[in-house]
């Protein structure tokens, strides 16, 4: 073998490697769901569970939440499979499993070695490597730039949300929707999106709510009595590339 073939194939194996760290993290584990008397009253995302002997306890709150780790990414083979909260995983999304946080909970992640930013929002448990904090979705990797690396140190803060029911099994009884498409630090980018999507569908609003301190306003699409037309709707904004949208039920 030629010395230039044996410096390909070796760049090949690495490569290899590097994107099988980059899923090492993101596997089926064996999951047990504590079941006790207190337990039961929660909501099954919200329950204590046990994985290869390590008990998680979610968190009943993403207030004050912010954590530096090794961020992974998860894709193909969990693509179109059940997320933790009953949704369908969309590799090219933009979502991330997270071991304890409330499932909606919307987080900041900045990569720490480039200083790339993206929000993100919980939909699914992980990762359970030893030492990462962080599952991204590949679509969401890919934004941040970890792919080829497969793993990155990031910082990861919760800036806003709380939990959202899966699109198919929100309640009927509900009394209005609305679609979240984005959310924003910045006051005059949320109201030109807001502008923009009132112009297209006639009903828009920005939502402000402050996160530590910190005011994140969001922008919020329409105003349904049916949830199929909400959904609708979502699936039109995230094949536009609206990918983090989401239905949000008002009760």
């Amino acid at each position: 073998m030629t010395s230039a073939r044996r410096v390909v194939l070796l760049f090949l194996c690495l490569t290899l490697v590097l994107l099988l760290a980059g899923c090492g993290g993101r596997r089926s584990p064996v999951v047990r769901v504590v079941d006790t008397p207190e337990a039961r009253e929660l909501p099954g995302w919200q329950r204590p569970y046990d994985v290869d002997g390590i008990r998680y306890t979610p968190l009943r709150d993403h207030q004050g939440y912010r954590e530096r780790g090794i961020a992974s990414w998860y894709g193909k083979e969990f693509h179109g499979l059940k997320t933790s909260n009953g949704e369908t995983y969309d590799m090219y999304g933009i979502s991330a499993a997270h071991k304890t946080l409330p499932m909606g909970t919307l987080v900041q992640v900045t990569h720490l070695g480039t200083g790339k930013q993206i929000d993100v929002r919980i939909n699914d448990r992980g990762p359970f490597a030893a030492g990462r904090i962080i599952d991204l979705s590949y679509g969401a990797a890919r934004q941040l730039g970890t792919v080829e690396a497969g793993l990155a140190e990031v910082e990861v803060v919760a800036i806003g949300g709380s939990y959202v029911p899966p699109l198919r099994s929100v309640a009927a009884v509900s009394n209005s929707y609305a679609i979240q498409v984005a959310a924003f630090g910045v006051a005059a980018n949320a109201h030109q999106l807001a502008s923009r999507m009132r112009e297209r569908f006639g009903h828009a609003q920005v939502a402000t709510a402050l996160i530590n301190g910190q005011a994140v306003h969001r922008v919020r699409v329409g105003d349904f009595n049916s949830l199929e037309s909400a959904e609708q709707l979502t699936s039109q904004l995230i094949a536009e590339g609206y990918r983090g949208s989401f239905v949000v039920v008002f009760e």
